[in-house]
């Protein structure tokens, strides 16, 4: 079995919103479906918590050098 990736994860979610929006399921049907978009959403959501705080930024310190800081998206 492939290694799971964020991309791979983003497809099937999109492709379970697809599915769902054509009305053609079950209630079963989209219910489960409806769930395994709840859990590839949650991987796809980890996976962007993970690489946020790997993300630093560059400042340009008072004396003129420059200094690694963690990212603050606020």
């Amino acid at each position: 079995m492939a290694k799971k990736t964020f991309e791979t994860a983003l497809k099937q979610l999109e492709e379970i919103v697809r599915e769902m929006e054509s009305g053609d399921l079950s209630l079963e049907q989209a219910v489960k479906k409806y769930e395994a978009g709840i859990n590839h959403s949650k991987y796809c959501l980890d996976i962007l918590d993970q690489t946020e705080k790997k993300i630093s930024q560059l400042v340009l310190g008072s004396d003129g050098s420059l200094k690694e800081e963690p990212f603050d998206n606020e």
